[in-house]
């Protein structure tokens, strides 16, 4: 029906509900038309809609705003932003923008030894030729090959122009820069590392040499005393000595914020560890009170001989591979300071009185992970109950824990709970 040709008598015969709906499209200056004609009109706006939308998107891809194209870049992996790149000048221009080169990797490897790719050379001579000084945040991944790692040589020595806050130099395999047959000519240690600092003195906090055994620890001492904003030091032991940690114990050093030390045996059974007297502790603790030393060895159990032997200023331990209950004791003992432990294995002897040592003499502990190990339910109430609500982290496989005459496994996780404050279940292993 038309409400456009009703009569008096009709719309005064009509229902309010039809009447309304009258009143109310003839005030909008609307006529209603049949329901084909409707549809119809509303499936060619539609069309026509989609049309125009389509027509705009593509015309628009190339035209959006460089700062939204350069926050979906910055979720892109180097290769796919290098191939969004060729789609246009602007995202061209996006593509080599500062805010994409603040961080990058280098990766060494050579074809014929490893499996991993390597970074390609000419996006290496790109880099460092169009934005080497937009670097901040650098590290370089070498396999074991020779060639690898004179390559991050190289690389390293060209990087003058940038303001790095951090520099990293990880080897995927054994460590390669030691292999290097003159080590104090090669420009990854002392000459090339001091006009990177020269360069960088006021911008680097971060300096990480984990895996590069035989760097001399004068260019260590270089960064130290030049880079005043350096904060965070990462090292494989082999760097570490007395000397070094005498000297940065000087006035004239940073107070570092985090030492990070690796210990590990890469030929077991043949790698000799040497001992850090307490007297060089001392005067690097009472030069850095607040720093947080942080230790992950990866050794075998007839490899810790060297350590813990007198007080260790360790804050943070980490053992990677099976430790003896005698070196659990060893720490109980010399480790006051320490903040978190975690032990992936020990063995099938329960470790209750070392847990029980640890608890009374690391009144900082507030961290604590248990994986392949033993220990008595009884203990570890005990534990937990010396330790209280100061353990906000407590990571203790179901397995670790042995039932026996006063609480079983059913019953632990209350009295646990109890002293610490809060719920607390331990973890379980899942099964598939």
């Amino acid at each position: 029906m038309n409400f456009g040709f009703l009569s008096i008598q009709q719309l005064s015969r009509m229902g309010k509900k039809k009447r309304f709906v009258f009143l109310t499209r003839m005030k909008r200056g609307g006529r209603d038309t049949d329901q084909n004609s409707s549809e119809e009109g509303t499936a060619e706006k539609f069309k026509k809609l989609r049309t125009t939308n389509a027509h705009s998107q593509t015309c628009d891809w190339g035209n959006l705003l460089q700062d939204i194209i350069l926050q979906v870049f910055k979720y892109l992996p180097l290769l796919d932003r290098a191939h969004a790149s060729q789609v246009c000048r602007n995202w061209n221009q996006v593509f080599h923008m500062p805010d994409l080169w603040r961080c990058f990797e280098f990766e060494l490897n050579q074809p014929a030894t490893s499996y991993l790719k390597a970074t390609h050379p000419e996006l290496i001579k790109q880099i460092i030729k169009r934005h080497s000084n937009h670097l901040q945040y650098v590290s370089f991944k070498v396999d074991s090959s020779k060639e690898s790692a004179e390559a991050a040589c190289d690389i390293l020595s060209q990087l003058v122009n940038c303001s790095l806050k951090t520099l990293g130099l990880i080897s995927t395999a054994r460590p390669s820069f030691m292999d290097l047959p003159k080590i104090d000519d090669t420009p990854v240690d002392d000459p090339s590392l001091k006009v990177l600092v020269a360069n960088n003195s006021d911008t680097l906090k971060l300096l990480k040499m984990s895996s590069c055994p035989h760097v001399s620890p004068a260019g260590i001492l270089c960064v130290a005393d030049q880079c005043h904003g350096l904060r965070e030091l990462a090292l494989n032991y082999h760097l570490l000595s007395d000397e070094l940690l005498l000297a940065l114990s000087s006035e004239k050093h940073v107070r570092l914020e985090h030492l990070r030390i690796d210990v590990v045996s890469e030929n077991p059974g043949q790698t000799h560890f040497h001992t850090i007297q307490k007297s060089s502790w001392d005067a690097f603790i009472r030069h850095s009170p607040k720093v947080n030393l942080v230790m992950y060895f990866f050794l075998y159990e007839e490899e810790f001989d060297p350590f813990f032997r007198y007080e260790t200023p360790a804050t943070h331990l980490y053992f990677g591979r099976s430790v003896s209950k005698d070196v659990l004791g060893r720490v109980g003992m010399t480790c006051p300071r320490l903040v978190e432990l975690v032990v992936c294995a020990n063995g099938l002897r329960p470790l209750d009185e070392e847990l029980i040592r640890i608890a009374e003499r690391c009144k900082n502990l507030s961290a604590i992970g248990l994986g392949e190990c033993e220990v008595s339910c009884s203990a570890f109430v005990e534990f937990v109950k010396m330790c209280g609500g100061r353990l906000s982290q407590l990571s203790i496989m179901e397995e670790v824990l042995i039932p026996d005459q006063k609480y079983s496994l059913e019953q632990i996780h209350w009295e646990v709970s109890k002293y610490l404050g809060r719920v607390w279940f331990p973890d379980m292993m899942p099964t598939w």
